[in-house]
């Protein structure tokens, strides 16, 4: 299955918006780089000033609404920037803290089913406590009821920040079945490229964190899985044809700084 007609449209209409507002609205840092300046030229500096910002922001301005435009066809619900919930049992923030010390200390493996069933059996025992957990980059609900969770990160986080995404997937697991314990709920990280292509990504940092299996999706697991087998080559060609149909404005945009 490859990408619609109509989301092939979408995508690349979500691509050139996105650019388009950045030219828009971009303002460079004040920064003056005089040798860099002298050395790679005024229009080199500012390609690379722009990539740096847009790279900055690539996720919410772009990842996610092609993600969400990529997964209104297959799911009953897709949502960016979402909250999973704002309360949270004591009991569950006792077990989240039980399983993070196990992990940190190698006593345990990450098992992710395990994981959810120890939360969901205490997800509603005691006084809640209100809570802020991180938002949910995005957010999709099947036509059967499964929720699916996703943080988006960089292609190469840092290997010790796994730590606090492992507790961020705990704490929605958690507070999704404060609401409701019998929902059936997956929370995972979502790696949009794989920087090691074409060898396959680098997991042995995380090995001991996330159940790799049930808790990460790298490149074209996470597209294909939005949009269906296929999907993440279909997206490759839609940023592709973006960039020739734009390489005008884009080259007008950096020769105001030659």
């Amino acid at each position: 299955m490859s990408l619609t007609k109509q989301q092939i449209i979408d995508v690349e209409n979500v691509l050139k918006n996105a650019l388009r507002h950045k030219f828009q609205n971009y303002k460079p840092e004040p920064a003056a780089m005089p040798f860099h300046s002298r050395l790679l030229g005024k229009d080199r500096m500012a390609l690379f000033s722009f990539i740096h910002s847009l790279n900055t922001n690539f996720g919410t301005s772009i990842f996610e609404p092609v993600a969400i435009s990529l997964a209104k066809s297959k799911f009953k619900r897709a949502e960016s920037q979402a909250v999973a919930g704002d309360k949270i049992s004591p009991r569950a923030q006792m077990e989240i803290q039980n399983i993070m010390d196990d992990l940190t200390t190698t006593k345990s493996s990450p098992n992710k089913q395990n994981e959810t069933e120890i939360i969901r059996k205490v997800a509603q025992q005691g006084e809640f406590r209100r809570i802020k957990p991180t938002k949910v980059d995005v957010l999709l609900e099947s036509h059967s009821g499964e929720l699916f969770l996703f943080d988006i990160k960089t292609a190469k986080p840092n290997a010790g920040g796994f730590k606090e995404f492992k507790r961020t997937l705990l704490e929605w697991t958690a507070t999704t079945l404060a609401e409701n314990p019998k929902t059936k709920v997956q929370t995972l990280i979502a790696i949009p490229y794989n920087p090691y292509d074409p060898e396959p990504y680098n997991r042995w940092t995380i090995r001991g964190m996330l159940d790799l299996e049930n808790e990460l999706k790298v490149a074209n697991e996470f597209w294909d899985f939005l949009g269906g087998e296929g999907a993440y080559e279909d997206l490759l060609k839609c940023f592709e044809r973006v960039g020739i149909e734009l390489r005008s404005e884009i080259d007008d945009y950096f020769k105001r700084h030659n």
